[in-house]
């Protein structure tokens, strides 16, 4: 099971990537197992010295007691102190932001991958666009011909 955060590679420009753990509890390790998990809202924020989840939904598990379950809540990513302050030392004062790209099991654990962003201006994804039309145009003409 991948879950993919495809908004993620069009509305930033991606540097660094970096794998990391993700602090679940209870039945949502089961709910993410079988791929219930949103990453098109989520973002990753730093708190001190430690990096949070924020806004990724989990849906509920259907065979757990779910009374008190909020499935938006933070959840705290798992990462040593070196990696969290090179990010930290990364990101400082130049817009750049932490964004999850994807959430996937690693034998009994579950990782999300989660990158160094840039956001991308209105124009550049229009651009992209644009150019990826064109070679779609391109590859088309040149299949009809070959």
């Amino acid at each position: 099971m991948k879950v993919i955060n495809r908004k993620a590679r069009y509305d930033y420009e991606i540097f660094d990537k970096i794998e990391a753990g993700i602090a679940l509890k209870g039945a949502e390790v089961k709910s993410v197992k079988e791929g219930k998990i949103k990453l098109n809202d989520a973002y990753v924020k730093v708190v001190g010295n430690e990096i949070w989840l924020i806004n990724a939904h989990i849906h509920p598990y259907k065979f757990a007691d779910n009374r008190d379950y909020k499935a938006d809540r933070q959840r705290k990513l798992l990462l040593h102190r070196k990696e969290i302050l090179h990010l930290i030392k990364k990101i400082e004062n130049r817009n750049l932001a932490l964004v999850p790209l994807s959430c996937y099991n690693k034998g009994p654990k579950i990782k999300i991958e989660i990158a160094i962003g840039k956001g991308k201006k209105k124009w550049e994804k229009k651009e992209k666009k644009k150019r990826q039309d064109i070679d779609r145009e391109i590859e088309k003409t040149l299949k009809d011909f070959g």
